[in-house]
Parts: structure tokens; sequence; C-alpha cells
């Protein structure tokens, strides 16, 4: 290891930036450079005393070299002696401890996708020996595991890892960081195929089915400002993270009930909901032929055109899609009049025949007392923060601030009460002699919304070209759209889409793909578990098996040799039952290797 310092002017002065760096000896004698530790600024004296302390730790340090233990062309009749390998077993150490069994899950998880197929034949080694499709697999594999950016990565993850003897590949070959970034300009030319692949594995391993399509729409932002290049897709625009403050990108995905991604599009983040269906309508069917699917999707997402060219569609194209509350009061009259029906334990349906639709509006006993509960909550708790600030009387200014704080923190709750403001202005003239009474800070429940509200609490209206399907179905169908939220919760929570480090439009878009490669291998494994483990979710058994090690046992001989055992520790009694409950055999030990007399110089 040794000191490397980087120059940087800034405001007309010269700064210098240390670091720790080591050099790494990899395949076909190559050194590459990893950084093991920033330093920052530091005076001539600490410069000297890091000097110092890396020469003694550098200081003996062995260089092994790799031998067969049982080399194939020793005769049969060698001495005895010759195959005992005498060990001072006072003098065994234990090295390199590093995580090994959530590296081996992703692995697994990889090969049975056929991921490690398909792109050993798209990303082929470069001219220099570079396999891109290995480094693709430690990048999702650090997605699904520990997600973080790839300069973390190179820096600090890969050494902890066991990466390297799970691939048979060294840090040189997968964790050198141009290495990292230059793989993600590879990859989204091949993101079509994929998906056709994934489909495949997915009716193959799980008799996956793709007939009902549940599509909608997230964001994600950056803490970048703009003005950015022409054509880049960071924009600002409607913001579901609530940061209206950042530029962003429009993430629109399809996936089954399963939770089984179709497809996904990154578009510009200042894209209207209503813009993006008719492409994806488009893109499905040329990828995947025309067929009988049934779209659900959620209200805002179609506009009137784009449905009514589904139902002209030859074949139809097949709805269901919530409608804005605007379409219940305008139907409410009609609605009244017919009677309740039940569609299965607490949920009851009205059916209504409107221009070549069917509206079914559903009645869920659960929904009303989670809805209720939700909205008792928030207004007991706004109702409480209104009677202190009458309490405290704080100033116009203040009070307005404040009140916007709690209206932003029950935005609910905040319709059903009417809140009167002291007036700011003051009036230049009076018209009468009598002056009129200073206007005080007060508040009143809206009884008529309250009324309104409570009828609407845990009633949808819905609306589909499906008249044959029973009322039930269309329910499940309409309740499955949890599924693509959940499918952003994994993306944003497990899988840390952000932030976004990179700056450049392609590579932004190749992390986002990375990132949805490892969604494919975390819905892989969760619906595995819903098998055979039910009640476990992917990342309690990632973080289980993560406990599983790997470490190096180093063995002196009375010849100066070294016997090194490369060993995985043994599954605890609640890991073999894991194991066991997934159906999963761990893989047998390495081989042991060992060292060559090392020669002493004079």
């Amino acid at each position: 290891m040794f000191l490397r310092c980087t120059k940087r002017k800034k405001n007309g002065k010269e700064h210098r930036y240390w670091s720790i760096v080591e050099n790494k000896r990899g395949a076909g004698d190559k050194i590459v450079q990893r950084h093991v530790l920033y330093l920052g600024e530091i005076n001539d004296r600490q410069e000297a005393a890091w000097q110092k302390s890396i020469e003694v730790f550098e200081q003996g340090q062995p260089l092994p070299r790799t031998v067969a233990l049982f080399p194939a062309e020793r005769a049969l009749e060698a001495e005895a002696a010759e195959h005992i390998v005498r060990v001072k077993l006072s003098e065994l150490q234990l090295r390199r401890p590093r995580q090994w069994g959530a590296c081996w899950l992703a692995c697994h998880l990889y090969q049975e996708l056929g991921l490690d197929r398909f792109w050993a034949e798209r990303l082929p080694p470069s001219r220099k020996g570079t396999r891109w499709d290995l480094i693709l697999q430690t990048l999702c594999a650090y997605r699904l595991i520990d997600p973080g950016s790839e300069w973390r990565l190179h820096r600090e993850w890969f050494e902890r890892s066991a990466m390297s003897d799970l691939l048979g590949a060294d840090f040189a070959e997968l964790a050198e960081a141009h290495k990292l970034y230059e793989c993600h300009d590879l990859l989204l030319q091949h993101k079509t195929a994929l998906f056709a692949h994934l489909t495949q594995r997915w009716r193959d391993l799980f008799n996956a089915k793709f007939d009902v399509l549940l599509y909608d729409l997230t964001s994600t932002y950056f803490e970048s400002d703009p003005p950015f290049p022409a054509g880049d897709k960071r924009k600002h625009g409607y913001s579901r993270d609530k940061r209206p403050d950042c530029v962003q990108v429009v993430i629109a995905l399809i996936v089954t009930p399963e939770g089984f991604p179709l497809a996904y599009e990154v578009m510009a983040g200042n894209t209207s909901d209503k813009a993006t269906l008719k492409t994806f309508l488009e893109k499905i069917e040329k990828q995947y032929g025309k067929a009988q699917r049934i779209w659900v999707m959620d209200r805002g997402i179609p506009t009137e055109e784009i449905l009514e060219q589904m139902r002209r569609s030859d074949p139809p194209v097949l709805y269901l899609v919530g409608t804005p509350k605007g379409r219940l009061s305008e139907l409410e009259e009609k609605l009244t009049a017919l009677p309740w029906h039940q569609a299965r334990e607490g949920v009851e349906v009205k059916l209504l025949p409107e221009s070549g639709e069917v509206y079914v509006f559903a009645q869920s006993r659960d929904r009303v007392h989670k809805e209720r509960a939700m909205r008792r909550r928030q207004m007991h708790w706004l109702r409480d923060r209104l009677q202190e600030l009458m309490r405290l009387q704080p100033k116009r200014a203040a009070l307005l601030m404040k009140l916007g704080a709690a209206k932003q923190q029950a935005p609910a709750a905040w319709r059903l009460f009417a809140v009167r403001v002291p007036d700011g202005r003051k009036r230049k003239h009076q018209e009468t002699d009598t002056p009129e009474p200073a206007q005080e800070f007060s508040f009143a429940l809206r009884w008529d919304k309250l009324r309104e509200t409570r009828r609407r609490e845990g009633r949808y209206l819905l609306r589909c070209n499906l008249p044959e399907r029973p009322p039930a179905q269309l329910w499940e169908f309409y309740l499955q759209l949890v599924q693509v939220e959940q499918a952003f919760k994994h993306l944003k929570g497990d899988l840390g889409l952000r932030p976004i480090y990179h700056q450049d439009p392609a590579r932004i878009e190749a992390h986002l793909f990375i990132a949805f490669l490892a969604y494919c291998l975390h819905v892989t494994l969760g619906r595995r578990l819903r098998d055979l483990a039910p009640g476990l979710t992917p990342r309690v058994v990632l973080e289980k098996l993560g406990a599983l090690q790997m470490i190096d046992v180093h063995l002196p001989t009375t010849d100066g040799r070294e016997v090194i055992l490369t060993r995985y520790t043994q599954p605890e009694p609640d890991q073999r039952l894991l194991l066991e409950k997934l159906k999963l055999k761990l893989p047998e030990q390495p081989p042991p290797k060992i060292t060559a007399a090392q020669v002493k110089g004079n």
C-alpha cells in the first residue's frame, strides 16, 4: 500500500487530498489499484506518520503462489513421504473473514433464472479478457444484498464478500472501478430480449400466467441542478416522493399479480400519467403479440380516448380501471336504486351497465373499518392541534405557517374542517361609526363533508369491459394493484434505487436496469418463499444466510510451505432449517491449496 496525492485548485489555492491505495495483483500478473482509505487534507507530519505506518504494515507480507496439492503427473510409486504434509497446529491462523451465504444465494438465483447463460452470450469477454458478464453478476448481487454506489463496491464491499470465490475471478477482474462503470454502457440494448427470456423462465419455474397485467407509475428524484443536456430525462414534475424541488424521472412498470415484471420504461420527469398508456399498449403487443390480456390500472392513467380505442381494438383489449370521485357523483342516483349483491364474505357490489361498459360499485367491510379508523385518527390529531393553536394565539404569520404544517400532516382531515384566520389587512376608512369586531382564529367541523366522506369510505367505483366476469373476481383484480406498489417499495427500499450518483443519462438508465435485474432475483426468491416457507420475506432470508461466513485457514508446514483451507462456516440450526425448507443444498467446500516454499534472501 502507498499514499496517493490528488491536487485540486479551489478559489485560486491548491489543495492536496490524500488516500491510501493498495496494489493488487490479478490474473496474468496485471496490477490494479484499490482505494483503501480516504484521508482528506493532511499536513507533512501526518503524511510522514501514515507513510511509516504503511511501511511497517507491508513489511514481511508473503506473496503466495498457488500450486496443485497432488500434481497429476506424480508417479504412483513415489515415496509415501512425498504425500505427507506436516503442519504446525500451534501456528494456525484464520484470515480474511468475508460474507458468503447471501452471495451464494444471489448467485444461485441468478443461475436459476438462466441469467448467467443469457449474459455470457450477449456480453463476450473483451480483447483484454474482461468478463463483463461476471461484472454484471457482481453488480446485481451487490444491489440485492447490500445496495450502494459502485465506488463503495470497489472500495469496501467486494473485499468483504465472497464473490471472488464464487465466480472464480479476482478483484482486478470484477471490482476495478473503471470496469464497474463501463459495464453500464453495454446493457440497455438487451432490455427487450431480457424480459422475453425472464417471462419464459418464470413460466418454466412457477407456471406463471401473464394474462392479467397491473400497470402503474412512480418517480425517483435526483439531488442535482439543471440545466442538463438536450434529451436528458431529468425534469421537474409531479413528485410521488414529495420532493417537488428536485428533478426526477418517471418509471412505468407492468407486473403480474404475483409480482413478476413484464416490462418497464423510464420517461422524462414531466411526463403526464395519461400520456404513457398508449405507448405501453403498443410495446407489449409488439413484443408478446396480440392476446386476451386484462389491464388493471388506477384512476388518472387512461383517458377516455384510450379506453375507446381499447374497446374498438380487434380483439378488444380488456381493462379494469378505477374512476375519479366525480364520476361517482354523476352515477350516484342510478347506483342508489340498484340492490347490493354479495360477492364474497364482507364484500358487496352493484353492477351498472352503461355505454358498452360495466360500472362496478364495490363496498368492502374491511376497507370501511380501515379507512374510517385512518380518518378518525387524522381528525383527532388535527382537532387537538387546532385547539392548541387557539390556546397559544400566535401572530398571524406564525399561525399561517403552523396551519400549513398541520394541513400537510393531516390532508384528508383538513378538508373536513372550516378554518378561519384573522384578516391581516388594515382598513383605511370605516364606513360606519361602529367598529367591526376583530376576526379571531376559529375552526368548525363541516358536517356535510363528513357525512359525504362516511358514505364513500371503503367504497370504490370501477369500470371495465368484462361483462361476463363475476364481480368477486373483478374486485380481486383491482386489489392486486397493491403488487405494483409493493414492487416500487422494494425498489426504493430493499434494493436502494436511489440515491443515483451517475450524471450521464445512459448510465442513469443502466443503473435503473441493474436495479430491476436485482428485483427479478428478489421476486423470484419471494415466489419460492410463498410456496415453501410462507411468512418469510426475501430480506429476512438474505440476512439470515448472510451470517454464513467464508474464512481462510492458514496452516504453516514444517518445510516452509503453507496449507490454505478456504472454508465457509457450518450453518446453525435455524439456517439449516431454512435451507431445508427452501430445498437448497450448499456446495462442497473448496479444495485446499498449498503455497510453494518461501526462498529467504541472504
